[in-house]
């Protein structure tokens, strides 16, 4: 990736949950989702590892087509950086995975708690609650909703 990390420090990390809600256009969080896409100014950035669990998810949801379409814009487009998740990264989301047993977060959420820290990213784009219960970062657009 070619941008500096300073300009990644004020960009907003999308995840899996706000991913699926702007794919699915039945998603009760679909039109909340949009709208924040389309109201936004900051960067949106998500990693390698959330494409994978995004795609995997319109697959077994939606079908192929859907998540061949999200894949294709996604990877084809310039406007999302995506992040390539670091061996140091894997090994500290290894590290949260361990330290939390009570919560549910999932493997993927923990690396991307882990990229997170490593780039100084303080918000996440999420539907998922896990990244507050993570207790680390403000979360748009659940704030926005409730």
């Amino acid at each position: 990736m070619s941008l500096p990390v300073h300009s990644l420090r004020t960009s907003v990390f999308v995840d899996t949950s706000a991913f699926f809600a702007l794919a699915d256009q039945t998603d009760r969080l679909h039109y909340q989702a949009l709208q924040y896409v389309q109201s936004t100014e900051q960067l949106l950035v998500t990693s390698n590892v959330v494409v994978h669990e995004t795609t995997t998810l319109l697959r077994m949801r939606l079908g192929y087509e859907p998540a061949l379409q999200f894949g294709l814009r996604l990877l084809g487009e310039t406007t999302t950086p995506i992040v390539r998740i670091t061996p140091a990264d894997e090994e500290r989301a290894w590290a949260i995975f361990r330290q939390y047993p009570d919560k549910r977060f999932s493997f993927t959420d923990c690396t991307s708690f882990a990229i997170m820290k490593r780039l100084g990213i303080g918000t996440a784009f999420a539907f998922d609650e896990d990244f507050r219960r993570f207790g680390k970062w403000v979360v748009h657009p659940l704030s926005e909703i409730r």
